[in-house]
C-alpha cells in the first residue's frame, strides 16, 4: 500500500485556528489604521501600502519556487508582513524603497532562517530598521497629509521652530500636542500610525477574536505609562497625565504593542515571560522616548527584546505539577547527607586525635 502517514509529536489534538485564519484576521485588524492612513495622506500611500505587500508575496514566492520548497504564500504571513511594512513608511517615499524592505524582510530576516515560525526577529521591523540605517534621510522626513485631513493643529509658540516635525518631536521638548488629532490621524508620522483609535480598535479585534492576550500590549503600555507619567511629574511639565497619553498615542506605540511585539514567533510563550517581555519593552521605549535624545525607540525596543525571548523562556518556564513538592525533597535529602558527611569527617578528626 502507498499511503502517506503522517508522522508528528504529541499531543495529536488538533484547534481550529489555522496560520491561514490567524493572518487573515490580523490583516482584517490592520485595515482601520490603514484606511485612515489613505485618508490622511492621498493616494500615494495607499500605493505605498499596495507596493510593499505584493513585494512581500512575490518575494517569498519566487524564493521558494526558485528553492524547489513548498509555496506558502497561501498563508498570508506574507501580506501580513508587507502590509505592516508598508505602514511603517512616511507616506511620500519613493515607492522602491518599501519594495526593497519587503524583499529584505521575507528573504533575509524570514526564509534564510528556515521560513515562518524559524525567524529570530519580526521580519518587518527587521526591515524598518534595515531602511533607516540605509535611507535615513529619506525614512525620516515626513509631509503634510494630502488626503481628507489637512494639519490643522495648533501647537503652541514656543515650539514654532519645529513646524512641520511628528507628535513626538513636540512631545520631546516637554509641549503638548492635540489628543484628538492623535487620535483620528490629523498630524504628520508613518503611514499606519497616524491614528491612535484606529490601532486601538484593531488591537481589540484581536483580543475578541482571542487572537492575542492582553498580556504583552497591557505591560508593555502599562509600564511605559507609568514611566511616563513619573519622569512628567519630576521634569514639572504641565498637565502630566494628558502629556503620558499623548506619549501613548503618538508615533508607533500602539502600532508596536497591538500587531508586532504580540507576534507569535518572536515572542515568549510563557505567562510570565510575556509579562516581563512586555515591562522590558516598556522600559527600553521609555529610555529611547525620554532619557536618550531619540524620539522613537519602539522598532529598537522590540528587536532586542526578540533576541532575549529564548533566555526569558528559559527562567520563566512553569515547573510541571508535582516538582515543586518533589525538588523540595531532593534539597532536604542533600542539605541532609552534607550534615552527615560534616558529622562523620568531624567523628573521624577527633578520633584520630584521640588515637
Amino acid at each position: 500500500m502507498n499511503q502517506k502517514l503522517q508522522v508528528s509529536a504529541s499531543p495529536h489534538t488538533r484547534g481550529m485556528m489555522t496560520t491561514g485564519k490567524i493572518m487573515t484576521m490580523v490583516t482584517a485588524a490592520l485595515l482601520p489604521a490603514c484606511v485612515m492612513g489613505v485618508l490622511a495622506f492621498g493616494m500615494h500611500a495607499l500605493l505605498v501600502l499596495v507596493f510593499s505587500t505584493a513585494s512581500a508575496v512575490a518575494a517569498e514566492y519566487c524564493y521558494e519556487k526558485l528553492l524547489h520548497k513548498s509555496i506558502t504564500v497561501r498563508d498570508g504571513s506574507a501580506v501580513v508582513t508587507g502590509l505592516l511594512i508598508g505602514m511603517n513608511m512616511p507616506p511620500q517615499i519613493d515607492l522602491w524603497i518599501p519594495c526593497l524592505g519587503s524583499v529584505f524582510a521575507i528573504v533575509v530576516i524570514k526564509q534564510l532562517y528556515g521560513g515562518l515560525g524559524k525567524n529570530f526577529m519580526n521580519p518587518a521591523l527587521g526591515a524598518r530598521c534595515f531602511l533607516l540605517i540605509s535611507f535615513s534621510s529619506r525614512m525620516t522626513t515626513f509631509s503634510e497629509g494630502k488626503g481628507l485631513w489637512k494639519l490643522v493643529t495648533q501647537v503652541p509658540a514656543t515650539t514654532d521652530a519645529l513646524s512641520g516635525a511628528t507628535p513626538l518631536a513636540y512631545l520631546k521638548t516637554g509641549a503638548c500636542f492635540d489628543l484628538k488629532a492623535l487620535l483620528i490621524g490629523n498630524h504628520m508620522g508613518c503611514i499606519g500610525e497616524v491614528s491612535a483609535a484606529a490601532l486601538l480598535a484593531g488591537g481589540l479585534i484581536l483580543l475578541a477574536m482571542k487572537v492575542i492576550r492582553i498580556r504583552i500590549p497591557g505591560s508593555y503600555l502599562g509600564c511605559f505609562a507609568i514611566l511616563t507619567l513619573i519622569t512628567a511629574l519630576v521634569r514639572g511639565y504641565d498637565a502630566p497625565l494628558l502629556y503620558t497619553l499623548q506619549q501613548l498615542c503618538a508615533g508607533g506605540l500602539m502600532l508596536g504593542a497591538w500587531f508586532m511585539a504580540t507576534d507569535y514567533v518572536t515572542s515568549p510563550i510563557t505567562a510570565m515571560g510575556q509579562i516581563v517581555f512586555g515591562c522590558a519593552l516598556g522600559f527600553l521605549t521609555w529610555v529611547f522616548r525620554l532619557i536618550g535624545s531619540g524620539t522613537e525607540g519602539v522598532s529598537y525596543s522590540i528587536i532586542f527584546m526578540n533576541l532575549l525571548v529564548p533566555v526569558i523562556e528559559r527562567y520563566t518556564r512553569p515547573v510541571a505539577a508535582g516538582m515543586v513538592r518533589q525538588n523540595r525533597e531532593n534539597k532536604r535529602l542533600m542539605r541532609q547527607k552534607k550534615r552527615e558527611a560534616r558529622r562523620l569527617k568531624a567523628g573521624g578528626g577527633k578520633k584520630e586525635k584521640d588515637t
